[in-house]
């Protein structure tokens, strides 16, 4: 997150001080607690307390990564965060969902559908959501251009012949959609390919999600 101020002595002083247990706890540390601490002096308190606040503009792609999941580097962080849209999307994903991302191995998988799965990790996510910490891709207004698929949610499965499958999502978002890793009832539409997964294809039409093969989609934004 590189918050100003917190090198890693800060970290460990703050974590022997009991004042933090996990990254959450760093959004409710206040000025009388760290004044308190010997070698701390008012503005270099104040340093830190604006450097946590400032963390919250960090994008979302970089808290992933600060998150410290195993074999979740920057990289990838930026792949999941780009593939899924949200914390709360990815925190959703099933194993397969996530090997279904460009370049992610199973061990890859396992590791962020564990971490999702932990109970001491759901307090960590809710502690950063009521902090406000960016948990989803902000898009910049001026690159999205108004369409049909504006504010859909929409998954993409299978293998396509005009669109490699980041360009289709590229195409998605540039056009107001969100990527989404999963399908629910939420889901607005399902852009299918070659060789799309039965499961999801059954679960699309259990659910009534319209299902748009690549021609369909190219007709719906007119491209």
């Amino acid at each position: 997150m590189d918050i100003a101020g917190m090198g890693s002595e800060t970290v460990q002083l703050f974590v022997e001080k009991d004042l933090i247990r996990h990254p959450g706890d760093l959004y409710s540390l206040t000025f009388d607690q760290l004044i308190e601490l010997e070698g701390f002096k008012e503005k270099s308190v104040q340093n830190i307390l604006e450097g946590i606040a400032e963390s919250k503009k960090v994008p979302f792609e970089r808290v992933l990564f600060g998150l410290g999941i195993r074999h979740v580097g920057a990289t990838v962080a930026k792949k999941l965060a780009k593939h899924f849209g949200s914390m709360y999307a990815l925190a959703e994903a099933s194993i397969e969902d996530v090997t279904a991302v460009d370049s992610m191995g199973e061990v890859i998988a396992r590791e962020v559908h564990s971490y999702f799965r932990s109970e001491n990790n759901a307090l960590v996510l809710d502690a950063l959501i009521e902090a406000g910490v960016q948990l989803e891709i902000v898009q910049s207004e001026d690159s999205i251009t108004e369409s049909p698929i504006t504010g859909a949610k929409i998954v993409v499965s299978g293998v396509f012949e005009r669109f490699s499958r980041n360009e289709l999502k590229d195409t998605i978002e540039k056009y107001g959609g969100q990527n989404v890793g999963s399908i629910s009832g939420k889901t607005t539409y399902v852009v299918a390919g070659e060789g799309m997964g039965p499961s999801k294809l059954k679960k699309a039409e259990s659910l009534g999600v319209p299902i748009l093969s690549e021609q369909d989609f190219i007709e719906l934004l007119g491209l």
